[in-house]
């Protein structure tokens, strides 16, 4: 047996719709829309928005997604202005043992892993 893919159900936050309008803005695109769950998808990245309100669950869920520029996706998340427009936060791009990587938290609280 093979293992063909992996979608993790990311929580959403208070603000659902927010969330949504935010990933379709970092560049994904709503696959489906199940009502509470939303499927998000850009090439072979793919995960599940969940209208789910939990900070303590958020500020614990990691998900990493590999992008081919850490440098050039920070510049168009700053260009857009995203962090005021949705009060998330962005990190600096740093060098890790597994790549360039930029870091950001989103609505909920979750901590987003740009890796080149």
């Amino acid at each position: 047996m093979k293992f063909l893919s992996l979608q993790p159900f990311v929580p959403s936050g208070s603000n659902f719709e927010a969330s949504k309008q935010l990933f379709l803005e970092l560049g994904f695109n709503i696959r489906w829309d199940g009502g509470d769950y939303v499927g998000f998808e850009n090439n072979d990245c793919k995960f599940i928005l969940q209208k789910f309100d939990n900070r303590d669950f958020a500020e614990n869920f990691m998900v990493t997604v590999n992008v081919s520029s850490a440098d050039e996706f920070r510049k168009e998340v700053m260009e857009k202005k995203l962090p005021e427009k949705f009060g998330i936060r962005i990190g600096e791009v740093s060098d890790m043992p597994y790549g360039r990587e930029v870091n950001i938290i989103d609505i909920a609280g979750v901590c987003w892993h740009f890796v080149e």
